[in-house]
């Protein structure tokens, strides 16, 4: 596999991944991707991506109840 931005080679890797939204930050150390060995972009594996959304949509909802709380 090439990376599209520079042609380098994609080697399965993890990286770490950053979720910003509201007021909610997760940060997702060791996610498995694909890593370009020489501009170090990265893809997903598109069942990845659907657990990151899924998770983040959890957690989300968990922090609107525990807002609503108080």
């Amino acid at each position: 596999m090439k990376c599209m931005y520079c042609n380098g080679d994609m080697k399965r890797g993890t990286t770490t991944y950053h979720v910003d939204k509201d007021d909610i930050h997760i940060i997702l150390d060791k996610m498995p991707a694909w890593v370009c060995d020489q501009c170090h972009e990265v893809y997903f594996e598109e069942s990845d991506v659907d657990s990151i959304q899924a998770f983040s949509h959890v957690v989300s909802q968990q922090a609107d109840k525990l807002q609503h709380s108080f």
